[in-house]
Order: C-alpha cells, then sequence, then structure tokens
C-alpha cells in the first residue's frame, strides 16, 4: 500500500511537468529475479482538449508498431494476450488517472526485453510512445566492488538486488566476509528512475593475504524457496614484496651458478637482477632466474634483485662467492741489500678462500701465515747465509701455486782460511777462495823474491766463480822451492781484503826428492853456479850504466785480469799453443789479471812422487754451493 502511494505522487508530480501532449515516462530498464514479479511503473498524458469518456490502453512486447502484430502482453478492451503473458500480467494503474503501471509475475527468461505503451482514446486518438521499458530478468546479485582496492585502505563493497516486485521482497546476507568484516543493511533504496534496490554495505580493510579472495552475496525471498547468490573475486593491489630468493651461493669457479628471485605482488611487478648499478636481466613477472655459465672471480660479488610496480617497490640481495685456486704470488720488496741492512719482502696473491703463505729458503719456513693474502717477511741486518734463492707458495683446498726470487746480498771480499798454496815437484800453486758480492778482482803478490825467467819457466793464473765463491789459482812450474810468501789480495766496492797464504811442506820440496847423495851432488853443483855468476857479474859491472841496480828485484804481482775460461784441465793445451807468460825480461808490475770463482782445497793433497798437473786441476770440476 505504501508502494502503491508513494508511485501515485510521483506520478502526478510527473503529469504536472509535462501537461497537454502525447507522452509516456517508464523506466528505460528494470530488472527482476527470474520466479518473481516485476512492476513496470508507467505514466502518460494526452492533449488537454481531447476528454475522452473512457481511456483505454495496450502493452505490446518488443515492438510498438500494431500492423507488425507483436504479442499482446495486456489490452484493456478485450484482456486478450499473447499465450505467453496469460495468467502473468495485469495493470496496477487507472489508466483514467493516465498510469499505465504493469505488474508482471512468474517471471522467466523469455519474458526479458522491450515493452511498449500504446494509448486508446477512441477512434482516431490512439497513440503508440516511442518511450519503453527493458526488462532484464536476472538469478545473481549484483556485488558492486570499487575499481582500485588498495591494501591497508579501508573498503566499501555492497551488494544491490533489484524490489521492483510489491509482493515479494528480498533479504540480503553475506557469503565468505568472516574476517573482513560485519556487514551492514541499508535497506530499500529508490532509484533516479524510480526503480527500487536492496542494497547491503560491507566495510573492511583489505591485506594482500585476502587478493583474490572470494566474496559472496545472497538474497533470499521469504516464504519461497528462490535463493539466488553471486560472487566477487577481490582485486587487492598492494607493492612488490620478494618472497623467495637466494641465500649466499658458493660456487666453484668455472661450475653453473643459478640465481632465483620470486615476489608477491598485485599488479605482477617488473623483475631486475642488477650488479654494481648495471641491469643483467629484467621481466614483468612474479619469479625471475639469472643464469650465469662457467663463473670466474669477476663475477664474485653482491647482486640485487629488484621488484617494482605502480605501489612501490621492494630489493634483496644475494651474495656470490666464487671458490678459486691461488693467484700466481707477486713479490714486492728489495731484492738487492747491502751487508747489515734490513730487508722487508711482501708476497701477495688472490684466492678464494683466502691461502696459507709461506715463505721458504732451502725447504726451511721462514715466515707463514693462515688466511691471509699478504705476507710480509723482515730480514734485520742481513748477512751473506741471506742471499740466494727463496720461494713464496700459496695454496687453499682448490690448488697451488708458488714464485720463486732471489735475494742477493752485498758485501766486502773475506778470504776463506782454505786458502793456502802447496808444492808438488817442481810446481808450486796457490789457491784464493774469496767471498764477496759484488764479484772481485783478485791478485797474487810475491814481494822481495827475484824473479829470473827462462824458456821454460811459466806462471798461470786460473778463476771460476760459483756462487758467491771465487777461487783463484796460481801456478808457478819449475820452482825448486816454495817462494818465501804469497799474499792474496782481493778487492770491490765495499773494500779490500789481504792474505798471506800460508805453505804446505815448501822447504822440503827438493831435498825429499833427490835423498842425501843427490843432496852432495846438488851442493856442489849450487857452489860451481855462484862462482859462475860472480865472475859473471864482475864482467857485467865493467859495460853496465852505474845507474842500473840489478840487486833490486821489485816484486812480481800475477793477477786475476788474465782470465781462462773453461774446466782446469784445460791448462795444458793452453800451454801448448803458447799462451803462458814469458817472465823473463819483466821489468816492473805486469797488468793484474781477473778471476773467476772456484772452491778447492789443496791442503788435503799428500805431497807425492807421482803428482802431475792433471791429476791437481781435476780436483776443481766439481764444484759445490755451500
Amino acid at each position: 500500500m505504501i508502494f502503491l502511494t508513494a508511485l501515485s505522487l510521483f506520478w502526478i508530480m510527473i503529469s504536472a511537468s509535462r501537461g497537454g501532449q502525447w507522452g509516456a515516462w517508464m523506466p528505460s530498464s528494470i530488472s527482476a529475479f527470474e520466479g518473481t514479479c516485476v512492476s513496470i511503473p508507467c505514466r502518460f498524458s494526452f492533449p488537454d482538449e481531447l476528454r475522452p469518456a473512457v481511456v483505454h490502453g495496450v502493452w505490446y512486447f518488443n515492438s510498438p508498431y500494431p500492423k507488425n502484430y507483436p504479442p499482446v502482453v495486456f489490452k484493456s478492451r478485450t484482456q486478450v494476450v499473447h499465450e505467453s503473458f496469460q495468467g502473468r500480467s495485469r495493470l496496477l494503474g487507472d489508466l483514467g488517472l493516465r498510469n499505465c503501471t504493469l505488474l508482471l509475475s512468474n517471471l522467466s527468461p523469455e519474458l526479458g526485453g522491450k515493452y511498449y505503451f500504446r494509448g486508446d482514446l477512441g477512434g482516431y486518438n490512439q497513440y503508440t510512445f516511442s518511450e519503453h521499458s527493458v526488462l532484464d530478468i536476472i538469478n545473481t546479485p549484483n556485488i558492486v566492488v570499487p575499481p582500485e582496492v588498495m591494501a591497508g585502505t579501508e573498503v566499501e563493497v555492497s551488494c544491490m538486488v533489484p524490489d521492483n516486485c510489491p509482493e515479494l521482497h528480498p533479504e540480503l546476507s553475506w557469503l565468505g566476509h568472516e574476517g573482513l568484516g560485519e556487514p551492514t543493511v541499508l535497506g530499500r533504496l529508490r532509484e533516479e528512475e524510480g526503480t527500487w534496490v536492496q542494497v547491503s554495505l560491507l566495510h573492511f580493510v583489505p591485506t594482500r593475504e585476502t587478493n583474490g579472495h572470494r566474496l559472496g552475496c545472497q538474497a533470499s525471498f521469504p516464504n519461497t524457496t528462490l535463493q539466488f547468490e553471486g560472487y566477487a573475486s577481490l582485486d587487492i593491489k598492494y607493492p612488490p614484496v620478494i618472497v623467495e630468493i637466494n641465500s649466499t651461493v658458493e660456487a666453484i669457479e668455472g661450475s653453473h651458478v643459478s640465481l632465483f628471485c620470486g615476489a608477491d605482488s598485485n599488479p605482477p611487478p617488473l623483475l631486475t637482477w642488477m650488479r654494481d648499478g648495471t641491469v643483467l636481466r629484467e621481466a614483468v613477472a612474479e619469479s625471475l632466474s639469472l643464469e650465469l655459465d662457467e663463473v670466474t672471480p669477476a663475477e664474485d660479488g653482491v647482486y640485487l634483485c629488484l621488484a617494482e610496480n605502480t605501489y612501490g617497490q621492494d630489493n634483496r640481495t644475494v651474495g656470490l662467492s666464487v671458490m678459486y685456486a691461488p693467484w700466481k704470488p707477486t713479490v714486492n720488496g728489495t731484492v738487492v741489500a747491502v751487508e747489515g741492512e734490513t730487508v722487508s719482502i711482501l708476497c701477495s696473491t688472490q684466492s678464494n678462500p683466502d691461502p696459507i703463505l709461506t715463505i721458504f729458503k732451502e725447504k726451511q719456513i721462514l715466515a707463514t701465515v693462515i688466511y691471509e693474502s699478504e705476507l710480509q717477511l723482515e730480514l734485520p741486518a742481513v748477512t751473506p747465509e741471506d742471499d740466494g734463492e727463496y720461494w713464496c707458495v700459496a695454496e687453499n683446498q682448490y690448488g697451488q701455486r708458488a714464485t720463486a726470487f732471489n735475494l742477493s746480498v752485498e758485501f766486502a771480499p773475506v778470504i776463506l782460511l782454505e786458502s793456502h798454496c802447496a808444492a808438488a815437484r817442481d810446481t808450486v800453486q796457490c789457491l784464493c777462495v774469496v767471498k764477496a758480492n759484488p764479484e772481485p778482482s783478485v791478485a797474487f803478490e810475491l814481494p822481495l823474491r827475484n824473479v829470473t825467467v827462462n824458456e821454460t819457466e811459466r806462471e798461470f793464473v786460473y778463476s771460476e766463480r760459483s756462487g758467491l765463491l771465487l777461487t783463484s789459482i796460481l801456478t808457478l812450474r819449475g820452482q825448486a822451492q816454495a817462494p818465501p810468501r804469497v799474499i792474496c789480495t782481493s778487492h770491490n766496492l765495499y773494500g779490500t781484503k789481504s792474505l798471506e797464504l800460508p805453505f804446505q811442506g815448501a822447504h822440503r820440496l827438493m831435498w825429499a826428492k833427490i835423498g842425501p847423495v843427490g843432496a852432495v851432488v846438488a851442493f856442489a853443483i849450487l857452489i860451481a853456479i855462484v862462482c859462475y855468476i860472480t865472475q859473471t857479474r864482475r864482467k857485467k859491472n865493467v859495460t853496465e850504466s852505474p845507474s842500473f841496480s840489478g840487486g833490486d828485484n821489485p816484486p812480481v804481482v800475477f793477477s786475476s785480469d788474465f782470465r781462462i775460461s773453461g774446466a782446469p784441465e784445460k791448462y795444458e793445451s793452453e800451454r801448448c799453443l803458447g799462451s803462458e807468460r814469458r817472465l823473463l825480461g819483466l821489468r816492473g808490475e805486469p797488468p793484474e789479471l781477473d778471476l773467476s770463482y772456484s772452491h778447492s782445497d789443496l791442503g788435503k793433497r799428500p805431497t807425492k812422487d807421482s803428482y802431475t798437473l792433471t791429476e791437481e786441476l781435476a780436483e776443481y770440476a766439481e764444484i759445490r754451493v755451500k
């Protein structure tokens, strides 16, 4: 009753506004649930000068023109209707009051369509109005969700169903709203075109977990079995959150590595893999993998996964540790030092994990460090014993590398105590062993000796260097006895060292070989020679200049500046080729001779008759570095 009263007042206002012409008003569209009813509100007008006694009207379905014979929904004159509408249609309005409201009951889908009204005032005063109403038969409630729902922001979702049946009114309830919020029922609301809807509201704050949640609304009609349900999936917008990514990755050099990143967001994010600000790969996807083939130490580092969409961004990092064997160590530091200086040597390498670094010299560990990439070796006040080859070795579980380096300690010459002279038969040999760096010069000096050189007398100087040792040998042949003394002098830029070489068995050289009888004979010969020399000198004193002093013979120096390369066995061939020096007629000091390094111990050789030069020099063939 309230529904009809409100509708009548509404039509009165519409009629007053139109006045005095043919016209009709009805909602352009109206909806109703299948199996229920619908009231299509309608109002018409005609010219005021027409004063019909009776007003009739006709409702057509899907066409306004009678000549097309459209189905008749309702006809006031004859009550003859199309079979589809028999028992289903009746007029709720009073045509005399220009109210043409139509009621359709027991709705079925085939009744959905266009409905036209024709006014019949009698005679030629008939008019089919172009205005019409479209009926939509539905079976699901309408759930209205805002076009954009953001996580964390309160949202209002409504359920709306038509309520245009005066005989049946729906009741609404929510389905699947547990945990979202309590619904609020607003009740029956009138729409702009005069139709009615039943509305229920649901307020809640969505989260990313409610994205895709299926929310339902149910419309039921009391005292009937009619129930209609509708559902909507919530489309919650939210910024990305990275939900899956590798933890720190360890990989052996040359292996394959796959880095994975997965993010949750709506809409799907743009995923980007980056390293040091460089984009390596990107795609719009929920997950993205970065494939690294045959990784190298250069790819070791921190990788960034960035996820972003319109609503925000998120990022996570993952560390890639490439495991590899040590690189060849590098040595930076002093390689040449003067005796007494402090030497600092730095050995460094690169590996993962950090290596064990060790510095060796002749298999002896001098310094070591564990899980460090650098090792510092300090040698305070270096000595000649520190000179030599060193090794820096780096190793971890993936391999080992080593680098050799040399430390050269420079110092003044040192003449070793094994230096000496020895005599055998008619040969005297002097051995001078010098330790020095850089290589020194070596000279032999025979002081206060009168030297008479004839065609058969020879002097040889042989030198050989091995490591820090320079071995020089002076060989005097045709000697009846050893010289009174021999001085070995060695010199380099750090100093000079001299040593008088001790003799072994020199004064017994001649007498041990000729025996007692030979000694008597030799003594007689010696007397004869002395007499001969005395007479000869007297004669020479008459003819020679008074300024000549033959008795002052200067010392003779044999120097290492004269060098014979090769092994000692070559001395005989050199002598045969005439390489020996002729001492006869020398005045003053001869030029100094160069020596090279060798090492020999003449003190261990016995003096015996079978001694030969070849046997003596053969002992120098083996050179050892101590």
